[in-house]
């Protein structure tokens, strides 16, 4: 598999969860995070999951405490929110995993799906929706799993996203790397440390098994006003397979735990590939030695689809 860019500067949100008085006010938020991160020279900005539900704050309290509500009413803007940051990432030249938001699925006969949109700077959207639903999401919200699986090439190399619970899934992950995938995204909004500490497995060992860079990325702090975001942990972290000429941590960047900001890092992606023929070990080309795995990634790998983002 060819490498797009021998090396990538990425920037990985830790993002709290603020209380946007308007869709302006909002906006003027999001084009400060986005310049503050271009101007230091990142080249993928990535956003984490349901950071757009701050946006219910700007339809007043009724819609703060009505999740249904706010399912709708912040599923709508979704072309809105889209447009700014097609517009910033044309501006900065970048490449921006935008935060995900639920809406209502056409294809899905109307039904709720968790959606992450990678924005190009040409103004290409790709989109991908949240795989397997968290007990919360789906028996408290009705939010609906969408098993289409993409795998997104652009100009900075081919790129997987994997929303939060969809990270902890060995399967899902390994069928992107099979379609090609060089780097994972991995969006995360956890309301406990132990759902923090979970994203934070499964980052490192998607990149220890998979032998391909992994970016996190959560929402963060208090928010009391929303019955979805009131409380949020985690920090953001880049990692790679923990082997030679690598980190042995694995952990090539990551932030202060629920400290708001960007983490930046530069990944370099030759070590990352030499390790797959000359690491410690080959977990990438020994994957297949486990019994009845050549069949769980014929199966997995079923339907992914390879998506340009431009």
């Amino acid at each position: 598999m060819s490498i797009a860019r021998p090396t990538l500067r990425v920037a990985a949100a830790q993002f709290p969860v603020g209380r946007p008085a308007s869709l302006d006010a909002w906006a003027d938020g999001i084009t400060r995070w986005v310049a503050e991160a271009a101007e230091a020279g990142a080249e993928l900005l990535v956003f984490p999951e349901y950071g757009a539900l701050e946006l219910a704050s700007t339809f007043g309290p009724e819609t703060e405490a009505d999740l249904p509500g706010q399912i709708r009413a912040v599923g709508g803007l979704i072309d809105q929110v889209d447009a700014l940051h097609a517009e910033l990432a044309r501006r900065h030249g970048v490449h921006i995993l935008a935060a995900s938001l639920p809406v209502l699925a056409a294809d899905l006969g109307g039904q709720p799906v968790n959606r992450a949109r990678l924005i190009g700077p040409q103004g290409g959207i790709g989109i991908q929706d949240k795989r397997i639903m968290t007990p919360w999401e789906r028996e408290i919200w009705g939010i609906t799993g969408n098993s289409a699986a993409r795998v997104f090439d652009t100009e900075i190399g081919r790129i997987g996203v994997a929303i939060c619970y969809d990270g902890e899934f060995p399967l899902i992950v390994r069928a992107m790397v099979a379609a090609g995938a060089e780097l994972i995204l991995i969006p995360s909004a956890t309301e406990t440390i132990a759902g923090a500490a979970r994203v934070r497995t499964a980052g490192l060992a998607r990149a220890l098994e998979n032998q391909v860079p992994v970016v996190t990325s959560p929402t963060v702090g208090e928010a009391p006003w929303s019955p979805a975001l009131d409380s949020n942990h985690g920090s953001a972290g880049i990692f790679v397979p923990a082997d030679i000429g690598l980190p042995p941590s694995g952990i090539l960047a990551e932030g202060v735990f629920d400290q708001p900001g960007w983490v930046h890092a530069t990944i370099d992606f030759a070590p990352v590939v030499a390790v797959r023929e000359s690491g410690g070990v080959r977990g990438r080309r020994d994957w297949l030695e486990q019994v009845g795995a050549a069949e769980a990634d014929a199966a997995a790998a079923v339907g992914v689809e390879i998506i340009r983002v431009a």
